[in-house]
């Protein structure tokens, strides 16, 4: 079928893509259907595989190995275990480390969440397309070089997509998950990865008396089924919705250190592949984040004074605004964890702790048309020092998070809309030896979306999402780089709702648009689709 060529062209546009960042592009390039493609009227039984404008992890031009770390069929709850060793022929101090997930599924499914762990290590949160009768393909890729120091072991492996088959939902889900090893050589030096990579133990993390910087990162994530999957549109009890809770929409992660808070993250709004009631908006391009969840990331540097006692300490993650007791919220923790070489022991304090006062407003307003307006935000500083063999070097880490949000909705929820915004800005500072260096970090994440049940029983949803951030370092107070991303997805779907597939009659266009731009190069890239049909990608550097 030719459509299937027309993707393979996709495919290869979009290595090309990747091959140009960091040089440049002048020019650009389109590919829409061929004349004889012509999107149809209304999605039928097939449609264009599972594709985004986000570009392929690029590599070094040196030796690689590959090492297969999971191959299964997910057909209910039953993770998949078996054991990681490290390749042969491309030695254990790499220049990148990529990992591919391949999967295809076909029949009748949902969206289903999934992990990989490696040795403990949360190295992939994913979740699925949903399928066609006939079937799709889809991957997934993301750079795991961080991970280098797990992987220079065996390990064992542990994966699950959890999937529900029986006549109704059909799709067996076919994963196959793999990692290509780039050699350090020639003038490619090894990758800048962290010296320990470690996970809790019920919450318990004892981390080698030498680190003299110390990071978490936090795959957090609302999921499950219920409301929490929906966490921005949950409303206050006195507020006539389906989803509800005490206070309201505002969400905020924590990572607490012994009991005190250690930092605060807005989390990301993903849409899953069956999000807004309408997986005709998903079908070909997925929203921001849904195939490669991004783990939040906290620079615990400021207590590793604390941490570097040899004792366990307690490190806990919670979610601000979900009910005690109440599930909904996945959030594994990796901690990554850099050593000096110089010293058995580095010594140090936290010096700082400035917690502000954290806001959460809602104002309910009954009519024919319910609004809710929500205003949330919170501010965290803190600051320490640890004594290294290259001096005393100090860390402040400032964290601001604001939310703000407009819900609308009528009687039984024949409408129902959202608009807001969440913004997550931090800038974390080192003095010690030399100029300072500061990384500021300003990130933007956008909803924008309305449901409507009308006549017949026709379902629109038209919605757009947003993930933004821009970034410098800065070195004496002078920028020597920066980067400005921006991750832009639009949607517009309608079908009729409590009928058979083959009666829905549905149509939908979605595009996106992946920018990222700095002193690094530029990519940027664009996609359209209209009923499952790719109609353009083109890149604009």
């Amino acid at each position: 079928m030719r459509r299937r060529r027309v993707m393979s062209m996709l495919a290869g546009l979009a290595l090309a893509a990747g091959s140009v960042f960091g040089a440049g592009q002048a020019g650009a390039a389109t590919v829409t259907a061929a004349a004889g493609d012509e999107p149809p009227a209304e999605f039928g039984r097939d449609w264009h595989d599972p594709v985004t404008a986000a570009p392929p992890v690029e590599v070094p031009d040196t030796r690689s190995c590959q090492v297969t770390v999971a191959e299964a069929q997910f057909r209910d709850f039953t993770p998949f275990k078996g054991g990681y060793a490290p390749p042969k022929g491309c030695g254990d101090r790499w220049s990148k480390v990529v990992l591919r997930l391949e999967g295809k599924v076909a029949g009748r499914q949902y969206d289903r969440l999934g992990y990989l762990h490696i040795g403990g290590v949360e190295v992939l949160r994913t979740s699925t397309p949903q399928p066609s009768p006939d079937g799709i393909t889809w991957s997934v890729e993301k750079d795991v070089t961080r991970y280098s120091d797990t992987l220079r072991r065996e390990q064992p492996v542990e994966m699950l997509i959890g999937n529900v088959v029986n006549e109704t939902y059909t799709g067996v889900i076919d994963v196959k998950a793999k990692l290509t090893f780039y050699a350090a050589e020639g003038h490619t030096k090894p990758a800048a990865a962290p010296d320990r990579v470690l996970t809790l133990d019920s919450d318990s993390l004892t981390t080698p008396r030498n680190s003299e910087r110390i990071l978490a990162e936090v795959y957090a994530t609302g999921s499950g089924g219920g409301c929490e999957e929906y966490w921005y549109l949950s409303v206050p009890e006195e507020a006539p919705y389906s989803c509800k809770t005490p206070d309201g929409p505002y969400r905020e992660v924590q990572i607490k250190v012994d009991g005190q808070l250690a930092g605060i993250a807005a989390p990301f709004p993903t849409v899953w592949t069956g999000g807004w009631s309408n997986p005709f908006l998903w079908y070909v391009i997925p929203g921001p984040r849904a195939f490669d969840i991004k783990p939040i990331q906290y620079d615990l540097t400021p207590f590793a004074g604390r941490l570097n006692d040899g004792r366990p300490h307690r490190v806990e993650v919670s979610v601000v605004g979900v009910p005690e007791g109440q599930t909904g919220w996945s959030t594994p923790v990796n901690v990554l964890v850099w050593q000096d070489e110089g010293r058995e022991v580095v010594t140090g304090a936290l010096t700082r702790h400035q917690n502000g006062v954290p806001v959460n407003s809602t104002t309910y307003t009954a009519g024919s048309e319910h609004r809710l307006d929500t205003t949330g935000g919170h501010r965290l500083t803190v600051s320490g020092y640890v004594n290294t063999s290259h001096g005393r070097i100090r860390t402040t880490v400032d964290r601001t998070l604001a939310n703000t949000s407009v819900h609308r909705w009528t009687e039984g929820e024949n409408l129902d809309a959202l608009k807001g915004k969440w913004t997550d800005d931090e800038t974390v500072t080192t003095d010690g030896r030399g100029p300072s260096r500061a990384v500021r970090a300003h990130r933007t994440y956008t909803m924008d979306g309305t449901t409507t049940l009308g006549a017949g029983d026709r379902l629109r949803t038209v919605l757009a999402l947003g993930d933004r951030a821009d970034t410098s370092v800065l070195r004496g107070g002078k920028r020597v780089s920066w980067s400005r991303f921006d991750d832009a997805y639009e949607g517009d779907a309608t079908y009729t709702a409590n009928v058979p597939r083959d009666q829905r009659h549905a149509v939908g266009t979605t595009s996106e648009r992946y920018r990222l731009r700095g002193s690094a190069g530029c990519y940027d890239r664009s996609l359209r689709t209209v009923q499952g049909t790719v109609t353009e990608d083109r890149l604009h550097c």
